[in-house]
């Protein structure tokens, strides 16, 4: 779907239509190891790979799937980041309109004897790349993404609720 615009703690935001929800998963090659991230292609921000959950989708399937499609890697999941469904984040779409993210967020690291070469998928993701966590903070990159990948590397086993 394409996404005409993004609304985040914005004063006068349009009025919603219903939710999207989305599932993130937060990738590292170790413990305290460097953490994936994609490049999308709309607006050059750096994000969590991820996206919508689909009708008949499990949260935690769309993670997994999302991560192999946007940046090639297979990953098993090893916990929650946290629930974000602050009801000021809103995107908006061509058909959809106006819809509050609600979004799933999960640790993740990479399957063992799988590849970890990152590849983007060059329509929703122009670069996948592998970050120490400390180069993260120079990235371009929206401020609720922001909020989600600094609770994970900050706070790795307690879980985030909004």
């Amino acid at each position: 779907m394409a996404r005409l615009d993004e609304y985040y703690r914005d004063p006068h935001p349009p009025p919603v239509q219903g939710l999207l929800p989305v599932a993130y998963a937060v990738v590292r090659d170790g413990p305290d190891g460097r953490v994936l991230l994609v490049r999308r292609a709309d607006d050059g921000n750096w994000e969590l790979p991820g996206g919508r959950v689909d009708v008949g989708e499990s949260a935690a399937a769309a993670a997994v799937r999302e991560v192999a499609e946007e940046a090639g890697i297979a990953v098993e999941l090893t916990g929650l980041v946290g629930v974000f469904s602050d009801p000021s984040h809103i995107v908006v779409y061509v058909q959809e309109g106006a819809r509050q993210q609600l979004a799933v967020c999960f640790h993740a690291v990479p399957r063992q004897h799988d590849d970890t070469t990152a590849r983007p998928d060059h329509d929703e993701t122009i670069a996948a790349t592998w970050f120490d966590p400390a180069e993260t903070a120079a990235l371009a990159m929206h401020p609720a993404v922001r909020e989600r990948l600094t609770h994970a590397l900050d706070h790795p086993g307690r879980p985030h609720f909004d």
